[in-house]
């Protein structure tokens, strides 16, 4: 049996009206709760992909029996529409060159949506050596870029910034700060030790 994840959920994955009351709208006499719960999670699909534990969530806020949970959510993924492997590939590609994430960083927002570690490590090698130093390059020089004509260590210091927020480690974001530097010409003595972050 899964096991029932109660963490915070602040990743937005239930549109459903907030007037909703928990357990959902009474069910109608004759109405069958496993159907009424299968439209529910077919209605979130339909909205956004999202992971079995997101779902889950969604679910039991609602006070929906966890059996029921269980037996609709095994029945959906059974039939493909309910895909951790495919929901991690896809966002690790789509927030890798959309927002430029570290491997670390998409890690962790995998995590919190509830995907299994191994699935987690797997989706997130798809992700090169080469692939995330040029991510971290063009948010460098997108940072950089933005800060021309101020001083060397502001300009420094935000795009070091920059590069932390999404997950990058230290040594890899000032070589790579230090390598656009150079190419736009300019002269800095940033050093591996700098404590700037």
């Amino acid at each position: 049996m899964r096991e029932r994840r109660r963490s915070p959920d602040r990743t937005g994955d239930d549109p459903v009206s907030p007037d909703t009351p928990p357990g959902g709208p009474e069910v109608p006499p004759g109405e069958d709760p496993e159907a009424k719960v299968r439209n529910l999670v077919l209605r979130m699909l339909t909205h956004s992909p999202r992971t079995r534990a997101q779902l889950e969530r969604s679910l039991y806020r609602r006070e929906y029996e966890e059996e029921l949970v269980t037996r609709v959510l095994d029945r959906i993924e059974e039939a493909g529409l309910i895909d951790d492997a495919a929901f991690a590939k896809g966002w690790v590609s789509s927030r890798h060159h959309s927002r430029h994430l570290s491997r670390r960083a998409l890690s962790q927002e995998l995590r919190t949506r509830g995907i299994e570690e191994e699935t987690v490590r797997e989706a997130v090698a798809e992700v090169s050596d080469e692939d995330e130093t040029e991510a971290a390059r063009a948010l460098a020089r997108k940072r950089l870029a933005g800060s021309r004509g101020k001083d060397d260590e502001t300009r420094i210091r935000r795009a070091l910034g920059a590069l932390a927020r999404k997950g990058y480690p230290a040594g890899l974001s000032y070589r790579i700060v230090r390598e656009e530097l150079e190419v736009e010409g300019e002269d800095t003595d940033l050093a591996p030790d700098t404590d700037l972050l």
